[in-house]
This record gives C-alpha cells, structure tokens and sequence, in this order.
C-alpha cells in the first residue's frame, strides 16, 4: 500500500480544468461535506493522487461512504452528492406485499 508520502503523482486535473495537487484537497478534519469536496477526494483517488486508504484514513470514511460517492456521480453526476436529494436518487425501499 502507497502512503501519502510515498505517493508518485504529484498532481492531477482537477474538477475545474485546473492542476490539483495533495494541497488543494480538503482539510484533514472536514466534517462539512458539501458537493465540492466530496468531488475533489474522489477525482484524487481516482486520479492517482491518493489512494481510496489514504483519503479513507485522513477522512474518517469508510470505503462504502467513499464508493457510494463515486457512484453517485457516476450515475448522476456532481448532483448526485447533493445529500438533500437523496430520494430523488436512491430506489424506493422495497415493499412488502406479503400483507
């Protein structure tokens, strides 16, 4: 496993068009998650700038929460993050016929 230190890209294209490096990404202990950032961290690990561990460990995610950003904006782009439009996103649960 590669760590921070170790990392060999030194940066990537951001979502802006513009150069991104170790330093543009959101600081250590964000608790704020708005769309910007979580976009950023997946266009790091994604682009080799930090890998899916590292950016879990320095974010306290877990790899599901992680993964189901990049899901979201695989399936919805940037406004699939929007957490205010979960239902908008996500399958209705199932419902239970059997009653």
């Amino acid at each position: 496993m590669q760590s921070l230190s170790e990392h060999k890209i030194s940066q990537i294209i951001g979502l802006d068009g513009k150069p991104m490096t170790i330093d543009d990404l959101p600081p250590k202990d964000t608790k704020r998650w708005v769309i910007r950032r979580k976009a950023e961290v997946v266009a790091a690990v994604r682009g080799g700038l930090i890998s899916l561990d590292d950016a879990c460990n320095m974010y306290k995610l877990s790899v599901e929460e992680f993964l189901s950003w990049q899901k979201a904006i695989d399936k919805h782009g940037l406004a699939g993050l929007r957490t205010t439009r979960l239902q908008q996103y996500r399958p209705p649960p199932p419902t239970d016929i059997s009653n």
